[in-house]
């Protein structure tokens, strides 16, 4: 597996899409709103959703590592504009020998991987703060994620700690890469057909 962090906006999902491997996106292991363990902005009753606490990284793990074991797992589909569990795909690998994992808490959860033997390499995008702030504002405004005041105030916040992020992320062991040394690296461990997603049946959301 893959593991491919960086901040949000820097161009994970994006890349993941080129390289023809199977993605397991992270983003989709966030908790759903109301869960009491969800972290608070401080001075607020507003969730930290950048905070690694708003994420399930045992869940992420767990569906790692039965892709790794196992080659197929059932994955969450998270709606950001809700906070809330929309539906469920069946992530296949379909004999893929790699699969990348992308998301803003990918970093998180490197040393545990690589202490279970699943990771193949751990790389953290990097760019400019400026290109990254306007995509990701442009890409949160076209999703309709969320209102357009809280997209500017977290906006501001992110660019501001972008180099903390980023400084972050490789302390837990992910290369900083800009988007052409990523992709050449995820190149170079082999390329494959893209997995089949589909949808499945659909619990309740709120579990």
């Amino acid at each position: 597996m893959i593991l491919l962090a960086g901040p949000s906006g820097s161009g994970k999902s994006s890349l993941a899409a080129r390289t023809g491997l199977p993605v397991l996106a992270l983003d989709d292991f966030y908790k759903e709103d109301g869960d009491p363990t969800l972290p608070l902005l401080p001075g607020g009753t507003a969730v930290d959703w950048d905070a690694p606490d708003s994420w399930h990284a045992d869940a992420a793990i767990a569906a790692i590592s039965a892709l790794c074991e196992q080659g197929s797992t059932d994955t969450p589909r998270y709606d950001i504009s809700a906070s809330a569990i929309s539906g469920w795909n069946r992530l296949d690998l379909a004999g893929a020998p790699h699969f990348v994992a992308e998301g803003i808490f990918a970093a998180e959860i490197a040393e545990r991987c690589r202490a279970l033997g699943l990771l193949a390499d751990a790389i953290c995008l990097r760019g400019s703060p400026a290109t990254t702030a306007r995509r990701r504002f442009v890409r949160d405004l076209r999703e309709g994620r969320k209102s357009v005041r809280f997209l500017v105030r977290r906006g501001w916040h992110l660019f501001r700690a972008e180099r903390a992020i980023v400084g972050r992320q490789v302390g837990f062991g992910c290369s900083p890469c800009d988007q052409r040394e990523a992709l050449a690296r995820i190149t170079r461990l082999g390329s494959a057909a893209p997995a089949a997603t589909v949808p499945v049946s659909s619990p309740a959301a709120g579990g």
